[in-house]
């Protein structure tokens, strides 16, 4: 049992204070995205931890709810949420109503990052240790599988919602989740059992299901469900989060090898330390004639400065981090065209606009 809002008055004033603020933002935005989100991710992940609830004894809060609450307020930019009302914004909807999907959304990124980390064996999220190394692995996934538990739940309990809006954000959300693991299971088993046959196809495709349905489709998607649009304004929007998703994962990929780790805060090279199978490295693989030597250091899991420099090196002279750059790149020009043809001018379509190339630009 959990006591889901012991202050209900006060808490729904405050969602109410915060979500004016970004309906503000929203309506007259910064210059562009990045200062979009950096105005706004503190004031919506508040309201996204408003919706994790207090247990009814004080050791489920110690082991539990206290511990998620802290990671989930260690929440970076927060650009799911955040896309998700300015879609229902886009389309002419009532920003306010998405606000229990958008923390679903982000829920849904809090928990897969805990059992990410547990997968990838990683030390740091954000600057601080890992939840299953503070806080041992079975304490970890259980909160991660409390932060997947908060997903449909925080939107069913939405009385701001009619329930046909529920069942169809919920299928939403729930086909995200799916292909978010489809994705995770190719890339973990990928660096498992040492296949070095990947094309840039097959990336491409773990990358669509891993992070561009959860990072763009779908935050963009049920905005706009939600917001009451069209069909064809929901797919357009969903297209556009398939596209810039997917650079935007591409992206991460690059700061993972060519980024400043003081700026990325991420460990420098420690792609290349798991073997992922990034869409430099396919790349490569299939181009490089050092083929050999990247696939050693690949599945050496080394740590070695000299061995990742050499690995980067390899991807370079083959052409394969100016094609992932490229490539992302032309995905965002083509899809912010889309959109343009798709969308009525609005602020917040452009707001959306810039988002493309904050994504593919971002240092970190």
């Amino acid at each position: 049992m959990v006591v889901e809002n012991p202050n209900a008055a006060l808490l729904e004033a405050e969602r109410s204070k915060r979500m004016a603020a970004i309906m503000s933002g929203i309506a007259n935005p910064p210059k562009d995205f990045e200062e979009y989100l950096n105005v706004y991710a503190d004031a919506v992940g508040d309201l996204v931890n408003t919706y994790i609830p207090q247990g009814m004894v004080a050791d489920m809060d110690c082991y539990l709810y206290d511990p998620l609450l802290a990671y989930s307020k260690n929440g970076g930019k927060r650009h799911r949420p955040l896309i998700c009302l300015a879609a229902c914004a886009a389309v002419g909807g009532d920003v306010r109503k998405a606000l229990s999907s958008a923390a679903a959304i982000e829920h849904f990124h809090t928990a897969a990052l805990i059992h990410d980390d547990i997968a990838d064996e990683a030390t740091l999220r954000r600057g601080e240790p890992c939840l299953h190394l503070t806080y041992g692995m079975g304490l970890a996934i259980n909160m991660g599988d409390l932060g997947l538990s908060l997903v449909n739940g925080t939107v069913m309990k939405d009385p701001a919602l009619d329930d046909h809006t529920k069942v169809r954000v919920v299928t939403e959300l729930i086909e995200m989740t799916r292909r978010t693991i489809e994705g995770q299971a190719m890339d973990i088993g990928w660096a498992r059992d040492e296949r070095y046959d990947i094309s840039p196809e097959n990336y491409l495709i773990m990358a669509t299901h891993k992070t561009a349905h959860y990072s763009g489709a779908v935050p963009l998607a049920i905005g706009a469900i939600v917001g009451g649009a069209t069909e064809g304004a929901i797919e357009a929007l969903r297209n556009y989060g398939l596209d810039t998703g997917l650079a935007f994962q591409i992206q991460d990929d690059l700061l993972n090898i060519e980024g400043d780790p003081n700026v990325v805060g991420k460990d420098w090279g420690n792609d290349i330390t798991e073997g992922k199978r990034t869409l430099m490295v396919v790349h490569a693989l299939q181009n490089s004639t050092q083929r050999d030597r990247l696939v050693e250091i690949l599945s050496s899991k080394t740590t070695d400065h000299d061995a990742l420099v050499e690995a980067v090196s390899i991807m370079r002279e083959s052409g394969s981090v100016e094609y992932a750059r490229n490539y992302a790149e032309n995905l965002t020009s083509i899809a912010k065209n889309r959109l343009v043809d798709m969308l009525e001018p609005s602020t917040a379509r452009d707001l959306l606009l810039s988002m493309a190339d904050y994504f593919v630009n971002r240092l970190k």
